[in-house]
């Protein structure tokens, strides 16, 4: 008998187990789809995803899904509604497929009045949200949303678009109506035929490079095929495909092209089940262009080699599928039934399991799964992938919220597959004869040889240099071509290109270098590496002809006016000598100075003397008479010091005028030039420097171009080397590059540069647009540049030590004449001493007389003006003393006559009154001169009682 335990155990186990039945999923899903006959891969993929599921015990940890494929002919719309309503019969979760649009379209009406969830994996035009389809596929927009942020980020300004079918226009409308991208030149083409190269051809013409091509996977191997055999699969191409399935063509017979290749990919790489794919199948190739039907391929192969977006999709919508029912296991139940199209009788479950599948996060081999309301996925990401030489590589992603962004090792990677494509290619260099850039060698064969047939062998210079220093770098070969007509490349007025760069926009050179100026004109069209040279706009002009001495040529270290002002200086210090040496009282001395009591003194500074003191001075000879007084000192100073720095400064310039070649030069600056019609001008026919005159706003510039373009006969040259020859022929001025004019003045003796440069600019390789070779390029050209060998080949390339080194310095170094303002400092400072010595005189003179008592002298003012009428009067050098009334004792010398008076006494024209001794028993004032006398004579008497 049973214990009681046991019977309770078996009750509540086996109550368990039927809540557990009633309440869960069953244990077999039936999961259906439906595939045309030519979607075999599909169908396969579908088997693989559905087994990997099973195995895959996390997912659907006790349910299993069982599949249920039904086939159909292609677009039989008939047969796939019939189909469905065969898989309903069998009770299934849900429909996976068919891919045709029109089999499609009723497969999901039906599902949707049943309310069986339905999977699509296609590119969805209408704008209807379907209540029961989920589609697995990107929106329709989101393609050209990409693609047209991929064109803003190259930064094309001129593209095609190419297409095959009719539905391809909407998918990339966003291309198409996009306002920002109407204002570039767009081009759209169809294939309206297999010759997909008649539309190339038409493209390259037209010179469009950039192109987007829309066309099914099918056939693109093939348009590849006919873009390259009319050469528009070049390393300057570069294409964008529409599909997302780039990855399964065998690219690598186009790799060797150079060609920028880039789709875009639904699949995720770093998904875990791409990698535990890629894992099981380690070794097998994943690019194939066709299904491969062998019977000896498994499953697992057959996947990974057909491994495009709709089996991804299928994969995920499979996943999808049975995560959604493992969560309804979890929280509730869900029953499949058989239904039948002939009642109306929906799947209870269907809203149930719908909503669980949209309100799902999930992450598949496609990225992130999500839906909108409308049933379409979100929040998708697109990576991006370019041809490169290990194949197509990941690059980068976009989003609709980030939009594109690269990978940290993209700009690596780019400059990385420009050098691989530099190593294997021979570059077409096109270039201009012009010294020392690029010139023919000594050889006679060489020189026997055209223009146009020179090649490698006979070309040597500059440039050439550069070129050989690349090709060591880069790895690369070159050869060497001069443009027709040695034109270096202008735009005509209906915008047509000539010379270098049209060579360079029509493709039939990579690159091209000499002495090409960049400038915004030129870089609109092609592109620039950094410059390998900085320069400027400068004149080349003949040196003029030497100045014969003149016969006054000592006279050119000062100008006129100083010599004017000299000469006046030098007759105003000799008056104001004069005028001072009398005025003062030292200046006048015992002329013998044996004799105690001289009857006359005498003053040196006469006005012979006067001027031999003066010019003595001025030819720093010397003069025995020399001041005595304070103030002719001073005088006498100021003048030395004038004379110190004038003959100074006049010694100094005159050493320069004997040492430099003086020359008749009729321009020193452009503004010369500009302002005289006598000489003519120009430049280059077609260049940089006519543009530049051209297009100059400033008024001598303008000007200057107003006299060349009117000018008859024309003042402009086909060359640099004849615009030099007709310089060297007088009464012409050659506008060129300032390097240009360095080489020629080096071999050129008699021509020189006129002033500075009028501009600022350098010479760069141009390349084609968009060139994938110009980054290396650039970067090798600097680094040339920091290790000192573009140095160095300008040094060996322009140096020939023909010329003096000063030779350029003759006309613009020579010695220019003093002027005023250069010395008029030291005629201040002469003027100022003057007016010094002369109040000085003055003052010596009041001392004097205030040593005089106030009853022997008139008042100074009396005196002074007394003086100055002596001066003035110039009486000569000599005058008597004038005798005092007292001796050295203190004794009176004046005694009184017998007739009551005193002996008259001679009053010098020059004297000072004398004080008088007193007398015994008189006061100091008991005499007093007699005023009323004449003839100069003073009678003395004594003064009255008071």
């Amino acid at each position: 008998m049973l214990s009681k335990g046991f019977l309770f155990n078996s009750f509540v186990i086996l109550f368990t187990s039927n809540l557990h039945s009633l309440s869960s999923v069953p244990n077999v899903i039936k999961i259906g789809s439906i595939f045309e006959r030519e979607d075999d891969h599909l169908e396969s993929a579908f088997k693989n995803a559905v087994e990997r599921i099973n195995k895959d015990r996390k997912i659907l940890p006790r349910i299993r899904l069982e599949p249920l494929v039904e086939r159909i002919e292609p677009r039989d719309s008939f047969q796939a509604a019939k189909n469905v309503c065969g898989l309903f019969e069998q009770g299934v979760a849900g429909i996976i497929g068919p891919q045709s649009k029109d089999a499609s379209t009723f497969v999901q009406s039906t599902c949707d009045f049943f309310h069986v969830p339905h999977f699509r994996m296609q590119l969805d035009f209408r704008q209807a949200a379907s209540n029961y389809s989920l589609n697995l596929y990107p929106p329709v927009q989101l393609l050209g949303t990409a693609i047209r942020s991929l064109i803003m980020n190259k930064g094309w300004k001129k593209f095609a678009v190419i297409y095959q079918e009719d539905e391809a226009l909407l998918r990339l409308e966003e291309i198409l109506k996009d306002p920002e991208l109407k204002k570039r030149q767009i081009t759209v083409r169809q294939f309206e035929s297999d010759e997909y190269r008649i539309v190339f051809k038409n493209l390259h013409k037209r010179k469009i490079r950039n192109l987007v091509v829309d066309v099914p996977q099918e056939i693109i191997y093939e348009v590849l095929r006919h873009a390259k055999s009319v050469n528009m699969l070049s390393e300057y191409h570069d294409y964008i495909f529409s599909t997302y399935d780039l990855h399964n063509i065998d690219l690598d017979e186009f790799i060797e092209a150079g060609t920028n290749i880039t789709a875009f990919s639904l699949i995720d790489r770093f998904n875990n089940d791409y990698q535990d794919i890629m894992k099981e199948n380690q070794g097998t190739s994943v690019a194939h262009q066709i299904w491969l039907s062998n019977e000896h391929v498994t499953p697992e192969q057959m996947v990974l080699q057909n491994l495009t977006t709709e089996v991804a999709l299928i994969y995920d919508s499979v996943k999808l599928l049975a995560k959604a029912l493992h969560e309804l296991d979890r929280k509730s139940s869900i029953k499949v039934a058989p239904l039948s199209c002939s009642r109306d009788e929906p799947w209870p479950f269907g809203v149930t399991l719908l909503n669980q599948m949209k309100n799902m996060k999930m992450n598949g081999i496609t990225g992130n799964i999500r839906f909108d309301s409308n049933n379409q996925r979100e929040n998708v990401r697109l990576d991006i992938f370019q041809l490169e030489y290990e194949g197509l590589k990941l690059v980068g992603n976009w989003t609709k919220d980030l939009d594109i962004t690269f990978m940290s090792n993209y700009s690596e990677a780019i400059s990385e597959q420009a050098r691989k494509t530099l190593g294997n290619k021979t570059l077409v260099v096109v270039s201009a004869l012009g010294d020392p850039y690029m010139m023919r060698k000594q050889d006679p064969e060489c020189q026997a040889k055209n223009a146009s047939l020179l090649s490698n062998e006979c070309l040597e210079g500059f440039c050439v240099d550069i070129l050989m220093n690349l090709t060591y770098s880069l790895k690369w070969k070159y050869e060497i071509h001069i443009v027709a007509g040695n034109a270096y490349g202008s735009v005509n007025q209906q915008g047509e290109w000539n010379g270098m760069i049209r060579e360079l926009i029509d493709g039939k050179s990579d690159i091209a270098i000499a002495d090409l100026t960049i400038n915004h004109e030129r870089e609109r069209v092609v592109d620039f590496t950094h410059p390998f040279m900085s320069l400027g706009i400068g004149i080349l002009f003949k040196k003029p002809k030497k100045e014969s001495p003149s016969l006054f040529s000592f006279m050119a270290p000062l100008a006129i006016e100083v010599w004017v002002y000299l000469l006046t200086a030098f007759l105003g210090i000799t008056l104001f000598q004069f005028v001072v040496a009398r005025f003062s009282p030292y200046e006048w001395m015992n002329p013998h100075p044996c004799i105690r009591n001289p009857e006359e003194l005498e003053n040196n500074f006469t006005i012979k003397n006067t001027l031999w003191f003066t010019i003595g001075c001025l030819m720093q000879q010397g003069c025995y008479i020399m001041p005595r007084a304070l103030s002719t000192r001073v005088l006498a100073a100021s003048w030395w010091f004038f004379i110190l720095i004038l003959v100074s400064s006049y010694t100094a310039n005159l050493a320069a005028f004997l040492t430099t070649e003086r020359m008749a030069n009729p321009i020193e600056s452009v503004e010369d030039l500009a302002k005289q019609t006598k000489i003519h001008y120009g430049c280059l026919a077609t260049g940089s420097t006519k543009k530049f005159f051209q297009n100059s706003t400033a008024t001598t510039h303008a000007r200057m171009w107003s006299f060349m373009e009117s000018a008859r006969p024309s003042v402009f040259v086909e060359t640099n080397m004849k615009g030099v020859e007709r310089v060297k022929k007088g009464g012409y001025a050659y506008l060129m590059e300032s390097t240009s004019i360095e080489y020629t003045i080096e071999r050129e003796c008699d021509l020189y540069q006129v002033g500075s440069t009028l501009d600022t600019k350098g010479y760069g390789i141009a390349t084609q647009p968009n060139s994938p070779y110009r980054k290396e390029i650039s970067e090798t050209i600097t680094k040339l540049q920091e290790e000192g060998y573009l140095y160095r080949f300008k040094e060996k390339w322009w140096s020939e030590n023909r010329c003096p080194k000063d030779g350029a310095q003759k006309v613009a170094g020579a010695a220019s004449e003093l002027g005023l303002a250069n010395v008029g400092g030291v005629f201040v400072v002469l003027a100022i001493g003057s007016l010094i010595s002369v109040f000085m005189a003055v003052g010596e003179f009041c001392w004097k007389m205030k040593q005089i008592p106030r009853a022997e002298r008139d008042h100074i003012f009396l005196e002074l003006m007394r003086e100055l009428k002596n001066v003035t009067c110039c009486y000569g050098r000599a005058r008597p003393v004038r005798r005092i009334a007292m001796d050295e004792s203190g004794q009176v010398i004046v005694t009184e006559r017998d007739d009551g008076n005193y002996p008259p006494m001679n009053i010098l024209r020059y004297g000072y009154p004398h004080p008088l001794h007193p007398i015994p028993g008189g006061g100091l004032n008991d005499f007093t001169p007699n005023f009323a006398s004449k003839d100069g004579q003073f009678l003395w008497k004594r003064r009255p009682d008071n």
